[in-house]
């Protein structure tokens, strides 16, 4: 795929998969978008499918699946206890990663709730190049607290950095003889940080904390929910990797971790989750809450039918034509927009395009979640569904005060193998228009806020009747145009 090059020069990326069954998407007047938009609280995640024509909130769980996958779900065993599936999807991923234990869990946060009882404890700390949501909230919830110690090209919009996700192994150091090696539950790499940008993390950098952790004797957590779009990275944007193939990456990056996790929802196109380790201790640990939380040790909260899609799904993680799909097309967007001068995260990352709403909507203030507003904004425009990266995601600090985020970014997530270049483009003009009509975007203010995970189903509304005026200035620059 990344050798084919066009005659006229244009770079377009390039499918590497036909396309055999499609879904219907509806496309709505704007009128009907924003009362939809009204009805959902103004907040994307509470939006109904049915209303939505370009569904980029995520990936997890919405990837495409193939048809090797699909096939494989007609071969499950439904036993309860001691199913033939576990004992396929245990070996697939044994010989992946070459580690000894599998644990399964119904999806990602489940992993995370059952590393954070076996390792967190009140007062503890966890040390983490960037901190994700639900991880972040698990690990509170125990009474823990997180560190961030990402690098510091990490938190710059615009950069040149191939991998802007690693950790500052020095910080990572300061941190350990600050803190001392008792009060630290565990390290954590996440692959392809999600709220600074989908930013990988390099091969050299991931060695480089795995010596640090060892030599102090604290456990490695890998969070491997992006995997993927990390190898995808390393494959090409490290030279000393660019013809080692994609398992051999997969097993050296295994090797430097003590527990790896991952939603297949991300990186196998499937539904589950799933924790590796090596440790036969600490599988036994782990192992107890399995059937307490999730379900029997063969099955774990999935399906069978799905757990057979993981096995074949990870088996296809391994071929480079199959994580490039991603990564592709993000960059695609990026390229777009940043032609129309448009603020987004450069490098382009996996996951999808992040565009920097600080500078998009400057004239609003982040207690105002600009990140929330952009999103509300370019569904009313366009019917497209992103989901807000900042100051909304963020837990408010203990005075109740907000914990402004360090950057405020609307997620365009590119599922694997769903878009087409088309809809890239729809979603890159739509984009425009409202760069051109940024005034016109004003605040946010919630009305209902839950106090865990608020983002995910807290109601806001508008401050003022700026949705109002953008389907006003819509009609008069589209006319009759949906």
């Amino acid at each position: 795929m990344s050798n084919v090059t066009l005659m006229s020069g244009e770079k377009i990326p390039l499918e590497m998969h036909k396309i055999r069954m499609v879904q219907r998407v509806n496309l709505l007047p704007a009128e009907q978008r924003l009362q939809s938009m009204q009805e959902a609280g103004f907040n994307t995640f509470l939006l109904r499918s049915r209303d939505i024509f370009l569904d980029m909130l995520t990936d997890s769980g919405v990837n495409a699946m193939s048809e090797n996958q699909y096939a494989a779900m007609m071969q499950a065993d439904d036993s309860y206890a001691g199913s033939e599936t576990f004992y396929r999807l245990e070996s697939v991923l044994q010989d992946i990663f070459q580690m000894k234990y599998f644990l399964p869990a119904h999806q990602g946060r489940a992993c995370e709730n059952i590393i954070a009882q076996t390792l967190v404890k009140p007062g503890s700390v966890v040390l983490t190049n960037y901190h994700f949501t639900t991880t972040k909230a698990h690990i509170t919830l125990m009474g823990g607290k997180v560190e961030e110690l990402v690098c510091e090209e990490g938190l710059k919009i615009s950069s040149n950095a191939p991998f802007k996700g690693d950790m500052d192994n020095d910080k990572l150091q300061a941190a350990i003889a600050h803190h001392g090696k008792g009060k630290i539950a565990f390290v954590r790499i996440e692959a392809g940080t999600n709220l600074i940008g989908g930013q990988p993390v390099s091969m050299d950098n991931m060695r480089e904390t795995s010596r640090i952790c060892r030599e102090h004797g604290i456990p490695l957590v890998y969070d491997a929910s992006l995997l993927a779009d990390n190898l995808y990275f390393i494959k090409v944007r490290d030279s000393k990797y660019k013809d080692v193939e994609i398992k051999e990456i997969t097993r050296e990056i295994a090797s430097f971790m003590d527990i790896f996790y991952f939603s297949a929802r991300k990186i196998s196109s499937a539904k589950g989750g799933g924790i590796l380790v090596s440790d036969q201790a600490l599988f036994l640990k782990m192992r107890e809450l399995v059937p307490l939380l999730e379900g029997f040790l063969t099955y774990g909260g999935m399906s069978t039918h799905e757990m057979e899609a993981v096995a074949v799904g990870f088996e296809e993680t391994m071929d480079f034509n199959v994580i490039s799909q991603t990564p592709i097309f993000v960059e695609a967007l990026c390229d777009e927009l940043l032609a129309k001068d448009i603020p987004v995260v450069t490098p382009a990352g996996g996951l999808g395009c992040h565009v920097d709403a600080k500078q998009f909507c400057s004239h609003i203030p982040q207690t105002q979640y600009p990140a929330g507003a952009l999103a509300v904004a370019l569904f009313i425009a366009g019917g497209v569904r992103g989901m807000e990266r900042g100051t909304m995601c963020m837990q408010r600090n203990a005075d109740g005060t907000e914990h402004l985020a360090e950057m405020e970014l609307l997620r365009l997530a590119i599922p694997k193998r769903v878009f087409t270049l088309s809809q890239i483009k729809f979603t890159a003009d739509r984009i425009a228009w409202l760069f051109k009509n940024r005034h016109l975007i004003g605040g946010l203010e919630f009305v209902e806020e839950p106090r865990i995970l608020r983002f995910f189903f807290g109601r806001l509304q508008p401050v003022g009747n700026w949705p109002e005026k953008l389907v006003e200035q819509f009609r008069k620059d589209f006319g009759n145009s949906l």
